[in-house]
């Protein structure tokens, strides 16, 4: 699908502009489940000021969605209307420590993170060494593994509204969740800070090797996939209710439920995003029947399907 080009109107209306703005540029290479058609327009900020000049300057009625790595996120065929906005690592993902606190940028990969408090002897963040995605991503969803929440560690985060406007928001600002926040969802994270305990190097070092070792054990890391596919229901395991229903090894067109972990949907070479998609609510549909519970999607699915 080819979206109206609205790159001569957005660069009419923001002559200070600095950051790169892309026509038609396709998500699908953008996506650990390498799937999806184009974004309308994909807008890369030079910097957190320019960020805010654009979505001050953008049009209200056009849609923004802002994509991390893309380890949690399925792009239907038809792309996404609007514009998606991917932070550049080169100016929004430095960390630094000094003393308990960690500072990152929003594109900073959460492995990263653990690192950074690692080689300073801070403890508390092993957790962030098992998660796939960028701080963005982690701070919108409360992402967490091995026992750790974003909510355990942070202090404070920055962000910008869709109005152009910075804000500071504290942990009890955030009103984290399983899985998620409370902050409106226009607004757009640039970075936060965290606070650990200052701990054993070597302590640290093996904890962050069992996270490790837990991933390369139990989870498909070197598929095409996009993680934990549904959140844990209130005392259950969604693979555990997923593998009862029947559902591990399952296809659909190109899109199978992992044989290894059944709670991580994979791209086998050729699957569409209606394909994972579609398996997904099948996986749904026959959890429903075999346990009467209602799994929901971790996973973001954004975009429009192909017509």
């Amino acid at each position: 699908m080819i979206h109206p080009d609205i790159t001569p109107d957005l660069k009419a209306a923001m002559p200070l502009l600095r950051g790169r703005l892309l026509a038609n540029q396709s998500l699908a290479e953008l996506t650990w489940f390498r799937v999806g058609g184009p974004a309308q327009m994909l807008f890369t900020p030079a910097d957190e000021d320019d960020l805010a000049y654009f979505l001050k300057n953008l049009p209200e009625e056009l849609p923004v969605y802002v994509i991390g790595v893309g380890s949690n996120l399925i792009v239907r065929d038809g792309g996404m209307p609007g514009v998606v906005i991917r932070l550049a690592p080169r100016a929004f993902a430095e960390t630094s420590a000094s003393g308990d606190i960690v500072t990152a940028g929003a594109a900073a990969l959460d492995k990263r993170v653990a690192e950074t408090a690692a080689a300073a002897g801070i403890g508390g963040m092993e957790f962030f060494f098992g998660i796939p995605g960028t701080i963005g991503g982690a701070l919108r969803m409360n992402a967490g593994a091995n026992g750790g929440e974003t909510k355990d560690v942070l202090v404070e985060a920055t962000g910008i509204g869709r109005d152009g406007t910075k804000h500071t928001f504290s942990n009890a600002d955030m009103k984290f969740v399983y899985r998620n926040s409370g902050v409106d969802p226009s607004v757009i994270f640039t970075a936060a800070r965290f606070r650990g305990t200052i701990a054993d190097l070597d302590a640290i070092r093996a904890r962050m090797n069992e996270v490790q070792t837990h991933r390369e054990t139990a989870q498909p890391i070197r598929e095409k996939t996009g993680g934990s596919t549904f959140k844990n229901p209130p005392g259950n395991s969604a693979w555990k209710l997923i593998d009862a229903a029947g559902c591990r090894g399952l296809r659909v067109g190109g899109a199978q439920v992992s044989e290894m972990h059944c709670n991580f949907l994979i791209n086998t070479g050729n699957a569409t995003g209606h394909d994972i998609e579609t398996l997904g609510e099948t996986v749904r549909e026959r959890v429903k029947a075999s346990s009467g519970i209602e799994l929901h999607w971790e996973i973001k699915r954004i975009g429009i399907g192909k017509s």
